[in-house]
């Protein structure tokens, strides 16, 4: 069977399920069609040229490169084809982004025939996917007196592929649809449990919301075919919880502009507004497709005569009405005045400045922000070339420096790691800065995404300054079904061929290694100045300041080495008191945030980055602090350790390091030897004093500064969805901490999880040590609830193994992961027993393993979003409550909530996470 007809059979199975052909990537199928079109009495001929003009995936896909191929045997008359003139030819050209095409325009820019060299430099000059191959050539034919090539440099000097295209709209009227009442999470808009099918844009976008949603947003444009849908987070912020490049591009597919007309169900430029804004990472990603993020301010603070705000019955500030923005309303976006109006434009509602900054205007001029760093560096390349100064075409970069000001952890971060700012200028916060990255992580549920986006960006090969780069293979972990043999495989061999470390080997030499990819980058980033980007909210190391970004985001920095964007805000949080050694470090968390809310009644870590002031905490607990912060709406996190404790963690992580050179992981460029000689670097410096562990400086100056009181911290802590708030606003955020205390040891508790990014190696001995007491003391061990461990690594497997706690586990687990047999199929249904699950995300994740509908669920993890670990019934909600390992391992055994005198007496002897603050001067709380 041809591979046409195999293409065909396809196109009737995706018929049956509503769909379009899926677009073309496979070069081999595209070589079949162009000898279909080649023939004129094809039957086959009509559709292949549909297929080869409109559904043939562009950039470095092999099916590109055929295209490309075909295309300049057009231009040049070796092939005639009456629908496709040369001149169109270049067209479609023009549309295939770089990689083989930029080779093909490159070639007939540069070779004989005049007229031809002419229309193809026309072309290439709007192009900006250049790589150091193409961009060689260029200047190679420059230094040889090529006139084109000069012409082509002249014209990226100036950024002509910028200043030539239309400026944005000045009026943009929209029409409003309420996604949900309070935070909405990119899981609505882009579900974990649908992770397989993000590639495939055009099936991925029926899982947006829902079918209702769906058609309610297509009779909204039926009505107002001269607008713009904008969903909206009403009373709440719009895209939390994770970047979500796949939630961004389904909310494109269904309100954006398609990008090409040759590129199918690739849309940009959509637009969201929240109550309370867009979260900082989904914000970036909106960005990327040259979108448009408001923050709508529809609901504010009321205030007494005094200006204080007043409290509602549950103690809260009551909220009023400053406009409607109720579903169907008519907006009008003005972009010169930055102003929200109403649908005549005639009252101005709020001010939407913070959404058209001059860097922003450009992305959404160029449509996404791709467009512009490409850009950028194609422009300082070509002037360099020339021999001229950098023409100012783009926005300035925005520094800010105050004089006699010192620096917080990130400015100094960011001031270390800047790329062409002006040379000894000391940046503050807000200003907007190139950085190079250090560490890249790519995670798989978005890594075939990733790889669409290098493949779209014409990139081949991992930049040479990025130190390390790692593809996990946790969020596909549980199950090993069919959707993960036919994905996984191939990211991975992209991947590892790209220049990355990958979980599994192509080759299949090392056994595949499932681990947690945050807990991977933690122990990979081996030096506290780093800058880490990864493809997940969660990428919060304890070492250095790390990113959360879009699957486009990871793209850019693993293909050029660097990210923009302005030094975050910092709060500084420190801690006073001591902590009952009956607490678990994970209850200083939860307290973190309560602490918080409560002194200052806003979220003041959101959008900004928590400086904490960990000091002797190694990078394995205090990384449960940073992982935390992505739920606390945190853009980052920032460890400052002591010395000798940074010193330890770095130590932790060599040895980490040589047991994945020791398991074959190791690649040709020796990444992994050369993240081993950077640690032994910065262990040195510290040693020698010649550059100690990171810390700000003593005028630097905060957004706020906040103590975290231990004192105040006597009983576990539980975070909690609080499902049946009769505000839907305030169900399923973090912001409800509540003691154990609360639930009187009689909320019923249907499933417990330890897993996740959330536990270290300590937690999996805590679940062993009271296993072992509670036999030691004659205690009957029966679970009254089920209890799923998930471990984060092998790592941690193996040295439980080692030091005997695995087999303590072991003895008590009604079912133990084999990696030789691994789960093909999702479990269902769960006994009241201990299961030992593959190291990895897990229930966390919510694509592949889930609780039973309507269960409550207490859990290390950090999701407690509607339908993440849970999904509701018709008569009970799901929840997913989260706590300590202690609390959650007791709650188990008790099938409920345990009482303070049970949870004390659970926890006797056992050594919980020692913690106490950094001694130094007394903190000082001020904002």
């Amino acid at each position: 069977m041809s591979l046409y007809t195999e293409y065909l059979n396809e196109i009737e199975t995706r018929k049956q399920q509503g769909l379009n052909p899926k677009p073309i990537e496979d070069g081999a199928l595209v070589k079949e069609i162009v000898s279909q079109i080649k023939d004129t009495n094809s039957d086959h001929r009509k559709s292949s040229l549909e297929f080869f003009i409109y559904n043939t995936l562009p950039g470095t896909t092999s099916a590109a490169g055929e295209k490309a191929k075909f295309l300049k045997d057009i231009i040049l008359g070796g092939t005639v084809v009456d629908e496709i003139s040369a001149d169109f030819a270049l067209e479609l050209l023009s549309h295939m982004k770089g990689g083989p095409s930029v080779e093909v325009l490159l070639d007939l820019a540069l070779g004989d025939d005049v007229s031809v060299a002419e229309k193809a430099s026309a072309v290439l000059k709007t192009q900006v996917f250049l790589y150091e191959m193409d961009t060689d050539r260029l200047a190679a034919a420059y230094a040889a007196g090529n006139a084109v090539a000069k012409g082509v440099l002249e014209s990226y000097a100036q950024a002509e592929f910028f200043t030539k295209l239309p400026d944005i709209e000045e009026e943009i009227k929209i029409v409003t649809y309420i996604t949900a009442e309070g935070d909405v999470s990119t899981d609505l808009l882009s579900p974990g449990n649908q992770a397989h099918s993000r590639s495939d844009r055009e099936l991925h976008g029926k899982c947006m919301i829902s079918e209702e949603a769906q058609a309610e947003i297509q009779e909204l444009q039926k009505q107002h075919p001269d607008k713009r849908v904008m969903l909206i987070a009403e009373k709440g912020t719009m895209g939390v919880g994770s970047s979500r490049m796949s939630g961004v591009n389904n909310v494109a597919l269904w309100t954006g502009k398609q990008a090409s007309p040759y590129v199918p169900f690739v849309n940009i430029a959509p637009v969201v507004g929240g109550t309370n804004g867009i979260s900082p990472i989904f914000l970036t990603t909106v960005g990327v497709t040259g979108g448009i993020g408001l923050d709508l301010k529809n609901w504010v603070k009321k205030l007494d005569s005094e200006g204080q705000p007043i409290l509602d019955e549950n103690g809260d500030p009551a909220l009023e009405q400053a406009y409607s923005v109720e579903t169907g309303t008519v907006l009008t976006i003005n972009t010169k005045k930055k102003k929200l109006y109403n649908a005549d434009g005639d009252k101005e509602l709020v001010d939407i400045s913070s959404a058209f900054t001059p860097q922003k205007v450009e992305f959404i001029k160029a449509g996404g922000s791709y467009a512009i760093v490409f850009g950028k560096k194609l422009q300082t390349f070509a002037a360099a070339t020339l021999g001229i100064e950098v023409p100012s075409v783009f926005a300035a970069s925005k520094e800010i420096s105050h004089a006699g000001q010192g620096l917080t952890a990130v400015e100094k971060i960011f001031n270390k790691n800047a790329v062409g700012v002006t040379p000894g200028k000391v940046l503050h916060a807000g200003s907007d800065v190139r950085v190079k990255v250090n560490i890249v992580g790519s995670q798989d549920t978005t890594g075939l995404m990733t790889a669409q986006e290098l493949e779209a960006m014409a990139a081949t090969v991992i930049s040479p300054t990025v130190d390390g780069a790692y593809q996990s293979g946790c969020h596909t972990a549980s199950v090993w079904d069919k959707k993960a043999q036919a994905n996984i495989p191939k990211l991975m061999s992209f991947m590892n061929k790209f220049g990355l470390i990958t979980a599994r080997d192509p080759k299949g030499v090392y056994h595949a290694m499932t681990d947690v990819i945050h807990k991977v980058l933690n122990d990979i980033t081996v030096d506290d100045w780093a800058v880490i980007i990864g493809g997940d909210s969660h990428t919060r190391m304890s070492k250095g300041v790390a990113f959360g970004a879009d699957s486009g985001t990871v793209a850019l920095a693993l293909a050029t080495g660097e990210a923009t964007m302005p030094i975050p805000e910092s709060v500084k949080v420190t801690f006073k008191g001591k902590l009952q050694d009956y607490m678990d470090f994970r209850d200083v968390v939860h307290a973190t945030q309560a602490q918080m809310l409560k002194e200052f009644g806003d979220n003041v870590f959101q959008g900004r980055v928590i400086e904490v002031h960990i000091g002797t905490l190694i990078a394995d607990q205090a990384f449960t602090f940073t992982d935390w912060t992505a739920e606390m709406k945190a853009k980052a996190s920032i460890c400052i350790s002591q010395d000798e404790t940074l010193i330890e963690s770095l130590e932790i992580a060599k040895s980490r390091i040589q047991i994945m050179i020791d398991k074959g992981m190791e690649n040709g460029a020796g990444t992994l030897q050369g993240l081993i000689a950077i640690a032994n670097n910065r262990i040195e410096e510290i040693k020698s004093g010649k550059n100690p562990a990171l810390a700000p400086d003593d005028n630097a100056k905060y957004f706020a500064e906040f103590v975290v009181d231990l004192d105040q911290i006597i009983e576990p802590m539980i975070a909690d969805p609080d499902v049946n708030n009769a505000d839907v606003s305030k169900r399923y955020t973090h912001d409800t901490i509540r003691p154990v205390s609360f639930y009187k040891g009689e909320k019923q508790v249907d499933l417990g999880f330890v897993g996740s990014c959330m536990v270290h190696k300590g937690d999996l001995k805590i679940v062993a040590q009271m296993l072992k007491n509670m036999e030691k003391n004659g205690d009957a061990i029966k679970f009254h609830a089920p209890l799923v461990i998930a471990p984060p690594t092998y790592n941690i497997v193996d040295e439980l193994k080692a030091e005997g706690d695995w087999a303590v586990l072991q003895k008590y687990a009604g079912f133990e992961f084999d990696d030789d047999a691994p789960k093909n199929s999702a479990r269902v249904a769960y006994e009241n027993i201990l299961y030992l699950e593959r190291p990895g995300c897990n229930l966390c994740m919510g694509n592949q393993e889930k609780a039973a509908k309507g269960d409550t669920v207490l859990a290390t993890s950090t999701r407690l979003f509607k339908g993440r670990v849970v999904e509701d019934t018709d008569e009970k909600k799901g929840e997913s409550l989260l706590a300590s390992t202690p609390v959650v391992v007791l709650s188990t055994i008790l099938g409920r909530t345990p009482s303070i005198e049970e949870y004390k007496s659970a926890v006797a002897g056992i050594n919980l996470t020692a913690f106490a603050p950094p001694l130094g001067k007394p903190p000082v709380t001020h904002h």
